[in-house]
């Protein structure tokens, strides 16, 4: 039998992180109606406005990271599970053409380094911080892990009131259910790669 040929899959650039917006905005929609919650409902208990909610259920605004993390944390989902679009095969992700999601400011970036056609148990992002930057998450569902590893500049990682400051090469693995934080308190910019891992693949 024949091997099946592979499915080559291009994303916009970085400069178009909107495109993110009507995926996320179908995957919340979905979810939240599934759950039987109203957007009164979900903003009490995501602690992002009903206004919000409704510009990204839309795909009229592309929420910033930390909004993204609140909003699966209240939904009891993955990450993956809000950004995925429907999709099978092999998929090839080129650098130039990766979908990247940031923080506000812009300081710090997280490109998904995973398919994004279905939710996981597992994600593996890359991670960009610039100098100076400090990136507050909130917690994430019971039994999340993180593992990373820092492969340029330095990182100071929070665990709840712990702090690991990090050089290059260095690791470290902990449980994500708590407030934690990456600042890199470098003059140089720090990229490291994380592996996220969920107790349950919630879909």
């Amino acid at each position: 039998m024949g091997r099946k040929p592979a499915v080559k899959t291009s994303a916009p650039a970085p400069s178009e992180p909107a495109d993110l917006a009507p995926i996320v905005g179908v995957n919340l929609h979905r979810l939240r109606a599934q759950r039987g919650l109203t957007l009164e409902k979900l903003a009490a208990a995501s602690g992002v406005s009903r206004a919000m909610l409704n510009q990204i259920e839309l795909g009229r605004s592309a929420p910033t990271i930390n909004v993204l993390w609140k909003i699966a944390r209240a939904l009891d989902v993955t990450f993956s599970t809000l950004i995925s679009a429907s999709g099978h095969g092999s998929v090839v992700m080129r650098a130039a053409d990766a979908r990247r999601l940031s923080s506000g400011d812009g300081g710090f970036v997280s490109r998904p380094l995973f398919p994004s056609d279905a939710p996981r148990r597992v994600e593996l992002y890359e991670l960009r911080i610039a100098a100076g930057k400090v990136e507050e998450a909130v917690p994430h569902p019971a039994g999340t892990v993180e593992n990373l590893v820092v492969t340029s500049g330095a990182l100071e990682i929070g665990v709840g009131a712990e702090r690991h400051l990090l050089g290059s090469g260095d690791a470290i693995l902990f449980e994500a259910d708590v407030p934690h934080s990456y600042t890199n308190r470098g003059d140089k910019p720090a990229v490291a790669y994380l592996v996220m891992s969920y107790a349950n693949n919630a879909s």
